[in-house]
This record gives C-alpha cells, sequence and structure tokens, in this order.
C-alpha cells in the first residue's frame, strides 16, 4: 500500500489542474495541509522529445512530497519511456496517468477521457506504463466515471487498472460529456471503492470540511481530491482537517489574510523561473487573481481590474484600496 494510505490515513490530494496547479500553488496549498501533489498533466510526447517547455511543468520541490508526475498520452510504450525520463530527472514519489482530462486537444490525441470509450486502448496504456516504469516508483491514474450518461463504466475501468497494476485511482464522478457542469456522482465513486482492493481518492463537489467528513462517513473512500475549490480557497484543506478531527466549522478567512496571500502568490510567481519576467509571470496570473476574488467586496469589479495586471505593484495598489473600501463604515 502507497505509505500515505497506511495506518488509517486519510489523505487529501490536491488535484491536478492545467495553469493552476503549477510548482508555486503547489508549495501554498501543501504549507496549508495539502497531503498529496500531484503536477499539470504533461505530454509523454513532450517528454520524448526532451521539450523543455514540458520539462518546467514536471518541476518540484522536495518540500512538496509526496508528489507525483501526470502524464497522458495514447501510447503505453511511449508513455513508458516518458515516466523512465522524468524519474531519470527527478524521481517523483509516483506516476500518475490521466484518463479524465476532458479537453478536446487532449482528447483529440486519444489522451485523457477518450480512453474511457476504449477499455483494451486504456489497459495497454495503464499496462504500458507500469512495465516502463518496473516497479522504480509507483503507478496510479486518475479518472472520470465515463464518457457520457450511456457509457458509465468507472468500476468495469477501476477493476481494469487495479490488473494492469495501479496502485491507487482517483475518481472524479463526473462523466466527460459533464465536463464541469451538473453534480459528481458520488454512488458511482462509492461502487468503485468496493469494487477494487487497492485505494480510490473521490473527486467532485468537495469545498468544505462538512463536505469531506460526509463522503468519508458515507462511502469507501480512501481519500479524497480537492481540486477547484482550491483555486478560490486554498485554506479548504486546513479547515476540512480541523473539521475532520475536531467537528469544529473554522472561521472565514479574514480579507487581510486573504490579500496577503494573493500578494504572496505573486510574488512567488514572479522569481518562480516558470514564467521569465514579471509581466509574462503577471500576465500568467490573471485568471487566479480572479479565482481568488470569489466571496471578495466588490468582486465583479475586482475582476476586471485584476484581469489587465501587469506588475505586483499593481496588484498592491488594488489590494489596498480594497482593504480601505472594506474598512469604511456603511453609508447612511
Amino acid at each position: 500500500m502507497l505509505p500515505w494510505f497506511q495506518n488509517g490515513a486519510f489523505p487529501l490530494y490536491l488535484a491536478p489542474m492545467a495553469g493552476v496547479t503549477d510548482v508555486v500553488f503547489r508549495q501554498i496549498c501543501k504549507e496549508l495541509g495539502a497531503d498529496v501533489m500531484v503536477t499539470e498533466f504533461v505530454s509523454a510526447e513532450g517528454i520524448m522529445q526532451a521539450d523543455e517547455r514540458t520539462r518546467k511543468y514536471t518541476e518540484f520541490t522536495d518540500e512538496q512530497r509526496p508528489v507525483g508526475v501526470q502524464l497522458f498520452g495514447g501510447d503505453g510504450e511511449r508513455m513508458g519511456e516518458a515516466a523512465k525520463k522524468i524519474i531519470g530527472w527527478k524521481r517523483p514519489d509516483f506516476i500518475d496517468i490521466n484518463f479524465g482530462c476532458p479537453v478536446n486537444k487532449v482528447v483529440a490525441k486519444n489522451g485523457g477521457s477518450s480512453l474511457l470509450k476504449d477499455c483494451p486502448s486504456l489497459a495497454a496504456v495503464a499496462s504500458g506504463v507500469a512495465r516502463g516504469v518496473g516497479g522504480e516508483v509507483p503507478v496510479t491514474a486518475k479518472m472520470r466515471i465515463g464518457w457520457d450518461d450511456r457509457t458509465i463504466n468507472a468500476v468495469e475501468v477501476c477493476r481494469i487498472l487495479e490488473d494492469c497494476g495501479m496502485q491507487a485511482i482517483a475518481v472524479h464522478g463526473r462523466t466527460r460529456a459533464q465536463g464541469y457542469s451538473g453534480d459528481a456522482n458520488w454512488e458511482v465513486i462509492d461502487a468503485c471503492a468496493r469494487a477494487v482492493k487497492i485505494p480510490v481518492i473521490g473527486n467532485g463537489d468537495l469545498a468544505s470540511g462538512e463536505d469531506l467528513a460526509r463522503r468519508k462517513r458515507e462511502t469507501a473512500v480512501s481519500g479524497v481530491m480537492i481540486g477547484r475549490a482550491a483555486m478560490h480557497n486554498p485554506w479548504v484543506f486546513r479547515e476540512a482537517k480541523r473539521y475532520l478531527e475536531t467537528g469544529e466549522v473554522a472561521e472565514p478567512v479574514a480579507l487581510e489574510q486573504r490579500w496577503e496571500l494573493v500578494l504572496r502568490h505573486c510574488r512567488l510567481a514572479v522569481t518562480s523561473a516558470r514564467y521569465g519576467a514579471e509581466r509574462h509571470a503577471m500576465m500568467a496570473m490573471r485568471a487566479r487573481l480572479m479565482a481568488y476574488c470569489k466571496g471578495f467586496p466588490g468582486a465583479k469589479e475586482l475582476r476586471q481590474r485584476l484581469a489587465r495586471v501587469e506588475s505586483v505593484t499593481e496588484v498592491e495598489d488594488i489590494a489596498a484600496a480594497s482593504l480601505a473600501a472594506a474598512a469604511l463604515p456603511p453609508s447612511g
């Protein structure tokens, strides 16, 4: 069994999200209580071509361990070779295979969730990676419950993946057709967890400690994976752990603390090797900054301003104005 599931542990994973879970955001979430990290997905072909841009996506720090590098592709043998290259560079704690991404450019290359429609190919990819890695590190998988409502085959897929040597499976409770709409189907996630002997990590609609406690109580999952909720509230990991341990709901994080974290994220992004010049880093941060604003006073106007920032100083000015406005007594 993977060490982070031993002795009754119930790990909280940060879900891999393209353009979001870079080395900086993973650092922030780790500090706030996330147990297991997974990189943004990387193309196996990009790794094989020694593409420097692709390689940047695999970077992590030792403080972020346990951390896995997530691969996507449609050729198990090539993916296995790519995994070996990654292990040679950095030796992650595990390699994760993406069978869940709904994005067209990934699906078009027979990667991500497209493999849910073709179980023999999915099995070939999973076994190819496991064989290529040769036991050097564990191999895990992330998937959706099916391609669409008519083809929900998650239980079958989980059994195939277990037979192919996967050591844990994260299941997002939506179909590819759903994208991120509608509700996650936790009944299917639960059925998956009961169908295999390896750990199943539940993913979908987890935004609070109460959500996690309910899924831990009502399903057979061995851990959970938090994605979109962490984008605007990375404190969710700390809050969830407190709720699981004590049953207490944490006080909302003060606006001042929220802005402190936003500014720290900006400064870390600017000094990261990932983005280069400050202007490029801040342009890459715009979507992240707009996500952080969820629930802020005057969020709509803040998003409009943050969508145009090009420097940390601009964000500092916006933060100062936001805090000053929040401190004003109500008019009238």
